[in-house]
Parts: structure tokens; sequence; C-alpha cells
């Protein structure tokens, strides 16, 4: 391993919410087994359906983690960024992976193989508790997707989402979004047909409750999004 790799790994050794519990002997035992990978844009990390033999954990980039309905359709129901671990539960599972990881901004990974998860997950109590609380937060967060998709109208799925990317990513000094996102993901983030999302876009801007340029989104009006969401009664 290269001076940069062992670099990045001592800054997701102190920044990640899992690995900073790790005892020293646990980190240079990791330092010696995982692999840095880089993915470009598209690029499949893993496949729904397929065997993984370990998990990967974000140090860059962004990656869409979607499953494949009927008709080939994707459901895209998490963005990972910097820091979060994609692919344990169906390690520690030993079962296919039950969604596809594809990379939508270039990214960095750090890859774990599975003997190292199964050492780490028998042999240090506070990162079995740590990994089951990352299970429990990401089980809710799809329950909530799944009760939004019930209850919730078309418009106030998309006015919650705008909210989330701005609240998880950020933006730059124009109040854009820190993610480009196409017409087709955020239809498919909110499970809608493209027109639709187009449609809906067309009249937040008119509105004034965002700008729009390209895939650029700004937000202008989070009070205006926050009472169509519903998250400010």
């Amino acid at each position: 391993m290269n001076v940069e790799d062992n670099h990045t790994l001592h800054v997701l050794w102190k920044n990640h919410s899992i690995l900073r519990r790790l005892t020293p002997d646990e980190i240079n035992y990791l330092e010696e087994l995982v692999e840095i990978r880089t993915y470009k844009r598209n690029e499949i990390i893993f496949s729904q359906g397929k065997r993984i033999n370990g998990c990967y954990i974000v140090l860059s980039g962004i990656v869409k983690q979607f499953k494949t309905g009927m008709e080939s359709r994707e459901y895209i129901f998490r963005l990972a960024k910097a820091y979060e671990i994609l692919g344990f539960r169906s390690v520690l599972s030993e079962e296919p992976a039950c969604n596809t990881s594809s990379v939508l901004e270039d990214c960095t990974v750090c890859y774990i193989r599975k003997e190292c998860l199964y050492h780490l997950v028998t042999t240090n109590g506070n990162f079995a508790m740590d990994l089951l609380q990352v299970a429990c937060r990401e089980l809710e967060e799809s329950h909530s997707m799944i009760t939004d998709m019930a209850q919730k109208s078309l418009k106030e799925r998309l006015a919650e989402l705008l909210l989330m990317l701005r609240n998880k990513f950020g933006v730059n000094e124009q109040q854009q979004l820190n993610i480009s996102l196409s017409r087709e993901d955020l239809s498919n983030m909110v499970g809608t047909a493209i027109e639709s999302v187009i449609r809906l876009l067309s009249e937040f801007k008119n509105a004034r409750y965002v700008a729009v340029k390209g895939r650029r989104i700004a937000i202008l009006d989070e009070k205006s999004l926050e009472k169509i969401a519903y998250l400010n009664k």
C-alpha cells in the first residue's frame, strides 16, 4: 500500500463513526488487508442478486443504491457519501446483494473483505453495536420512504427529497445543491415518471421555491418547501 493510501486510511480511522472505535491493533490488522479502489461515474460496485465477498466504505464521491423492479425500472432508495458503508448487511447475512450500488460521482472506496468484517464483529463489541445501529437507521429510513410513497402526494415527496438533499449534501455559494442529479434519477427517487418530475420542477421554479440550471438545483425558499412536504406543520 502506498503513502497516499495510508494517509487516506488514517483519515478514515479518525472520521468514520464505526471504525473510529477500533483498537490500534485492529487498525494495524485492517491496514494489511483492506484495498483502496476507484470507480468512475456509472460504474457498478456490486449488483443486485450477486454474491459479494466484502463491504465498502465510501471515501470520496457519491454512490447511488437502487433496486430494480418491473420492466427494469430503478428505485433509488439511498445516496451514499463519504464515510458511509455499503453492502455489510448482505455480507453478514450471507445472502446475495439486495440492491445495486452504482457510482453517481467518481468515487474512491475502502474494500473490507468479509473475513475481516467477521473478525471485527466477533472481537470488538463496540464495533458490532455501532454496525447494528447503522443497520437500524437504514431500516428506519426504508420504513419512512415506504410510508411516504403510500401516504404523500408526488408534490410532497419531491419537496421533501429536495430538502433531504440540501441537508445531506449542503449547498454552494449560489445555494445550489452539492449534488448533480438527472431528471431520471429524481424520478427514480420519488417513484414517478420523468415527465412528472419535469412538470413539478417547473412549477417550483415558477413559484420561486427553486432555481434550475441544467442538473443544478438551488433552494430559494426552504420554508415553502417545508410547508409543502408537511415538515413544518
